[in-house]
């Protein structure tokens, strides 16, 4: 049940007319992926990830990506892996629940309705997370969503 709640679909960011990345976020992090070009070998890129920071390139040459993320991450649970050419930041969000409205700071902000959406699907998936045994896939707010993190007490941690 609870994967009826997973990302539907990835965000994507242009600058101009080129896709910089896409990304999608569940509770607990935020997910970016970037198309690697062809023809360079994986074991020349690299990705540095710090506490509200990323930076992503090729060695030996200018980073692609070098930009403050949108809020804090716990860096000892955040990874990054490249597979099909993709390269996969996993970033382990510090506060849980929290809805982002972009993994970069000041860059490809979803718009109000994208980010209200968003903040519904994480509230859903937190009662799904908290009540296992009900499915929550077809529920529906009217009105206002609360914030995941703070509603009732906020979201209770392991």
């Amino acid at each position: 049940m609870a994967e009826k709640l997973a990302p539907g679909k990835r965000h994507t960011f242009f600058h101009g007319s080129q896709k910089v990345f896409e990304w999608d976020q569940t509770l607990d992090e935020v997910n970016m992926y970037i198309n690697l070009p062809t023809g360079v070998p994986t074991k020349l890129f690299y990705c540095k990830i710090q506490s509200k920071h990323v930076e992503v390139g090729i060695k030996g040459n200018p980073p692609y990506m070098n930009h403050d993320l949108s809020s804090p991450v716990k860096m000892d649970s955040s990874f990054w892996t490249i597979e099909d050419d993709i390269l996969h930041i996993t970033l382990q969000k510090r506060d849980k629940g929290q809805t982002w409205s972009s993994p970069i700071e000041g860059q490809g902000q979803l718009d109000p309705y994208a980010a209200d959406l968003e903040q519904k699907r994480l509230m859903l998936q937190r009662f799904q997370e908290e009540n296992p045994g009900f499915d929550f896939s077809q529920a529906q707010f009217s009105g206002n969503c609360p914030d995941p993190r703070t509603f009732m007490g906020g979201i209770r941690s392991n």
